[in-house]
């Protein structure tokens, strides 16, 4: 069995959430306890293990209470939640490869995010790609991120319905939104997606949002008030299939790295030079170091929690 250490119990008050007065209400999940488990891991784990292989094999959440541990890239997730396979704004597709799961707090705002966007003219709601593994970590294959459970990929592709079947969700795809290898955004990009991307961005709990650098540009054109909110919605490669929404670590979890935060301002002229550099590709750098072959991700390369949460073997 699992040794657990409990190292201490959090009050979330109005002074804990930094006082903001638009701050939501503490969920019911962000008032678990914070913890620590021993560093031990369980029984029969093998702390040299490609960790890919261990956390892929796990086909529940762990029973311990809701924690994200490490960072976005290296961590693992405890007690999570599974989102729900159909809900009245949603779908999670791709169920075969189990990542319809997440700390508490991201099923929420999945959950939030649906209804926003089916109050939109054409969605129904949203279709809901990968988050993460049952208990998080390294995954089998698609993703650097997404190993504590606060990352989300959301689909371009507006739902017409929300009855797929399990076969449909496998077989069905979502539609890229680029032309010109991501310099602009194609005939299928529409006003709501911005407001869907909008909505996303607006919500405190988000701490980044990738998307592919062409929409970024698109919606600093659109955009004619606040853009405040653009901050968080950075260029990245890819990204045109679907948004990635990245969530802060809920407030409490000492064992969660949040990212440093994005840099000032709406990052509307940097998503420009993407663009730029997509029309008119710099030279190469003669000097760059050629990369470095990466040694797969062992389960000791983890926070000790991420070795406890395992299932025995």
């Amino acid at each position: 069995m699992v040794k657990r250490l409990v190292i201490s119990l959090f009050a979330l008050t109005l002074a804990a959430c930094g006082g903001a007065e638009n701050d939501p209400a503490p969920s019911a999940s962000a008032k678990a306890r914070t913890i620590a488990f021993a560093e031990t891991p369980a029984e029969g784990v093998d702390l040299n293990q490609v960790a890919k292989f261990a956390f892929g094999a796990e086909k529940t959440g762990s029973s311990h209470p809701s924690a994200a541990f490490g960072s976005y890239a290296k961590g693992c997730v405890s007690g999570a939640e599974q989102l729900a396979e159909t809900g009245p704004t949603w779908q999670a597709m791709r169920l075969s490869r189990n990542r319809n799961w997440g700390h508490p707090e991201l099923v929420d705002f999945v959950q939030d995010l649906s209804r926003k966007a089916a109050a939109l003219p054409g969605w129904e709601g949203i279709y809901v790609g990968d988050m993460s593994q049952p208990r998080g970590g390294p995954m089998l294959s698609g993703h650097a991120s997404h190993q504590m459970g606060l990352d989300a990929d959301i689909w371009m592709l507006p739902p017409k319905r929300l009855n797929l079947s399990v076969a449909e969700r496998e077989s069905i795809s979502s539609i890229s939104m680029r032309r010109s290898a991501g310099a602009y955004t194609n005939s299928s990009w529409t006003p709501q997606h911005m407001e869907v991307i909008k909505a996303a961005a607006k919500d405190p709990r988000t701490a980044r949002i990738f998307v592919f650098p062409g929409a970024k540009v698109a919606m600093c054109n659109a955009e004619k008030g606040d853009k405040s909110w653009l901050r968080k919605v950075r260029p990245w490669w890819g990204h045109h299939y679907h948004f990635h929404v990245r969530l802060s670590c809920p407030a409490g979890l000492a064992g969660c790295i949040n990212q440093d935060p994005p840099p000032a301002g709406d990052g509307c002229a940097d998503a420009q030079q993407w663009v730029n550099n997509i029309l008119n590709p710099p030279p190469p750098d003669p000097n760059a170091p050629k990369p470095k072959p990466k040694r797969a991700i062992r389960v000791a390369d983890l926070p000790g929690q991420c070795a406890a949460i395992l299932s025995p073997r």
